[in-house]
């Protein structure tokens, strides 16, 4: 996997609603490393899309195109770049991380085309929990991410059945947020019917998206997670232009010759809400629920691979072990290994198959050698017999 790291500084405004929860507390006194990760096929404006977010070109654009060069082979699915930027307001900073995976579902075989992404998921994972196993563990490098924004075509149909399988595999390891690129391309009601068809989709496939928490105690903050619920998946518009919407008032959008589409127009798209869930109501949530969950989740199993029992060691479902093992079987890391011991596996049953025919045929042998000695024996048993008549015939 090639993976090439960008690094730029800046400071970018936004509002943190920060929770009175002793955890957030600890958080806002440390700062945190957030961050994020954008995976789907290529020209569905995932670039556009995070430099909209921030409100800056923290990713140049790359045509799709031009990003094969003569060093690099045309058969590679995913290049995965890595964006680092610090953001700070009223003095908690953010180091931010941007995990891009450019050119992801470009093959006509695209049957192991998810195995980087999760690799990288799982590889951070791995890094973190040798990390804390040190004696010193005062600068821990945290590469793990928080949130996975989907992008799906709008195609105004449904889930292709690649995307399934690879929101299968990314939900049991991070927080899975999809989001429909390009929604500008839909009339409003197919809109709707497209993301009824995706919802129904991830609950008849059993996929877990992130579901912002609800608290009854606050009922502004409980009314605007449902909205965030209801709103999934988002429909999002990227654009870096912007647009005199009134006399000195500009926004960014896309221009069409039928009118212009707003970014941050909730009657457009849903944007706002994306950028809410992600910077300002439910960062540290997500933060949060990395460790707890997807973290620990993935330290128990390895855990429990590690037990010379093979008990369980933490109640990892066995949902978490089926999605997170199989793709270990088509890493290309691990091809070597694995067609080593098919061949020895191979081996070892062509040899066990020659010593099987060696016995049957011994056994047949045997048989055979039997038979003749049991015939054998039964012809001097009557020849025997025939002999004691005739002497019995002979004394009378």
């Amino acid at each position: 996997m090639n993976t090439r790291r960008v690094i730029s500084t800046m400071t970018c405004s936004f509002t943190l609603l920060l929770n009175t929860n002793y955890r957030y507390k600890i958080i806002s006194q440390q700062g945190a490393t957030f961050t994020i990760m954008v995976a789907g096929e290529s020209g569905l404006g995932k670039t556009t899309l995070i430099n909209t977010l921030f409100h800056s070109s923290l990713k140049p654009y790359q045509d799709p195109n031009e990003r094969h060069n003569k060093f690099t082979s045309p058969q590679q699915t995913v290049d995965i770049d890595i964006v680092r930027a610090e953001i700070e307001e009223k003095n908690f900073k953010v180091r931010l991380n941007i995990i891009d995976t450019p050119g992801f579902g470009n093959n006509v075989n695209n049957q192991d085309s998810w195995a980087p992404i999760v690799d990288f998921i799982d590889d951070q994972h791995e890094s973190f929990m040798r990390q804390e196993q040190q004696p010193r563990r005062t600068h821990k490098k945290d590469l793990r991410v928080h949130a996975c924004l989907y992008f799906i075509r709008p195609t105004g149909h449904s889930l292709k059945p690649l995307d399934i399988e690879v929101m299968k595999r990314l939900s049991t390891r991070v927080n899975l947020i999809p989001v429909i690129a390009k929604s500008d391309t839909l009339a409003p009601q197919e809109l709707d019917a497209f993301k009824s068809r995706i919802r129904d989709v991830i609950e008849a496939q059993d996929i877990n998206i992130y579901t912002p928490p609800f608290d009854y105690d606050d009922p502004a903050g409980a009314e605007h997670a449902k909205q965030l619920i209801e709103a999934m998946p988002f429909a999002v518009i990227g654009s870096e232009d912007e647009y005199e919407v009134a006399p000195g008032q500009y926004s960014r959008g896309r221009r069409y010759p039928w009118g212009l589409v707003e970014v941050e127009n909730d009657k457009h798209c849903d944007f706002k809400k994306l950028r809410s869930l992600l910077l300002r109501t439910n960062m540290i949530d997500l933060i949060l629920s990395t460790n707890e969950v997807h973290f620990e989740a993935y330290r128990r199993l390895k855990l429990d691979d590690n037990e010379p029992s093979g008990e369980a060691n933490g109640g990892v479902s066995d949902e978490i072990k089926k999605a997170m093992k199989p793709r270990r079987s088509h890493n290309p890391k691990f091809k070597e290994e694995e067609d080593a011991l098919k061949k020895f596996f191979t081996e070892q049953v062509k040899a066990e198959e020659s010593r099987f025919r060696q016995w049957e045929s011994n056994i047949v042998n045997e048989r055979n050698r039997l038979n003749s000695d049991l015939e054998e024996m039964q012809s001097k048993l009557k020849t025997l017999e025939e002999q004691v008549k005739k002497l019995q015939l002979t004394k009378r």
